[in-house]
């Protein structure tokens, strides 16, 4: 029996998992404060593939970031030879967290209460006056073994993705199904030319609410007449179609008429594969658990998700551009800023919308809700997936 039952009726989860003309979506107890947020945490967060930052964010050697995973604590840091590391921000001494704001680092990473250091591949380098003072080894004491605890990492369009546990398939493998879709408009080779802009590139919002119901709001279309009427001048509802990715990884939209207007008369450099007909083509797919990633002809961003609890949520947004000089030159500054300004207003609107069903929840009256059989396929799509891995 699984362990989720303990604290979930049975009945609550596997309603969630039949046909979506029956079914409910996830019960209350899966977005308020309690003992099936530790479960959630393992099953959700430790065992899968889950995005805790940008490579672009941290540059240089010694740029150093960290980061809270429910709870978790986790350093990002790029080495002398460039690579990105994710380590558990622990000291292996005595458990002090070692850092607790991004920062730059000289040379090593070292703990304020007794001065131990770890150089950035997580050496222990440094154990001033382990063997008495000013004796700083002792011979039954190995440095080799006590160094920072690594995290199974990789990078993907910029995004640093770690799997806490090990356990789960290698990343190549478990974005292959969402990369295989999206060759039909972005060749492999094109993964290189994506910049971040130094300027327009960023922004963040604290949302006072369970990171679900971003990934809900984001899978479907349903939503958009009523909370973006602007966007869905340009692109309309009825323009959308469902994606829903199986194996189960992946769920969102895709919009056949992207075509905004902007007050610059310029317009970005395209990804040299897309293809002229989809000229107009856009795509927007929350990769479980916690990226919503939508694709353009001439940008792309990831919105992702920091889980701080099960009522706060911070959201970041990072936007992309094909090419140094439209990421970076003064020449496109101006439509990056309108985009830029596009995309922040979006996003605000969805933040009302998705603390109010965080408010709503505290309802004993609500039941998980139903789901449209014509417009909440994806949605349905992903709470299928977050039942399923309660489960099993």
């Amino acid at each position: 029996m699984s362990e989720i039952y303990n604290y979930i009726d049975e009945s609550k989860l596997s309603v969630v998992l039949e046909s979506i003309e029956h079914a409910h979506g996830l019960p209350n107890e899966c977005y308020l404060e309690g003992p099936y947020n530790k479960i959630e945490r393992k099953k959700i967060f430790e065992n899968n593939w889950v995005v805790v930052g940008a490579a672009s964010s941290i540059p240089e050697p010694g740029d150093t970031k960290s980061f809270n995973l429910l709870g978790i604590p986790l350093i990002l840091v790029r080495d002398n030879n460039y690579k990105v590391r994710v380590f558990h921000n622990v000291c292996s001494h005595r458990g002090y967290k070692l850092i607790s704001e991004d920062c730059h680092l000289r040379k090593v990473i070292k703990c304020p209460y007794h001065s131990w250091s770890y150089d950035f591949t997580g050496k222990l380098v440094a154990t001033p006056h382990i063997g008495g003072v000013n004796v700083h080894d002792h011979k039954d004491f190995k440095k080799n073994e006590s160094g920072l605890k690594e995290v199974r990492s990789t990078i993907w369009l910029d995004l640093i993705i770690v799997n806490i546990s090990e356990d789960a398939i290698p990343f190549d493998e478990y974005i292959k199904p969402l990369e295989k879709r999206w060759s039909t408009f972005i060749a492999k080779e094109d993964y290189d030319l994506i910049y971040h802009p130094k300027d327009y590139g960023y922004f963040n919002f604290e949302a006072k609410c369970n990171w679900k119901f971003a990934i809900e709001n984001f899978c479907e279309s349903y939503h958009l007449p009523f909370v973006h009427p602007n966007l869905n001048k340009y692109s309309k509802i009825d323009d959308h179609y469902h994606i829903q990715g199986l194996p189960n990884r992946f769920a969102g939209q895709g919009s056949l008429v992207y075509n905004p207007k902007f007050n610059s008369n310029k317009t970005f450099p395209n990804f040299p594969s897309w293809p002229s007909k989809k000229d107009k083509q856009a795509e927007y797919v929350a990769l479980f658990p916690n990226v919503m990633i939508g694709i353009h002809k001439d940008h792309y961003y990831a919105f992702w998700l920091e889980p701080i609890n099960h009522e706060k949520t911070l959201e970041h947004m990072e936007i992309y551009y094909v090419g140094e000089e439209a990421a970076l030159s003064d020449k496109y500054r101006n439509i990056r800023e309108e985009n830029f300004i596009q995309w922040k207003n979006i996003m605000t609107e969805d933040l009302d919308i998705i603390e109010g069903m965080q408010e709503g929840r505290n309802s004993p009256a609500y039941n998980g809700g139903n789901f449209s059989p014509v417009l909440d396929n994806p949605t349905h799509h992903f709470a299928k997936w977050v039942a399923s891995s309660l489960i099993n």
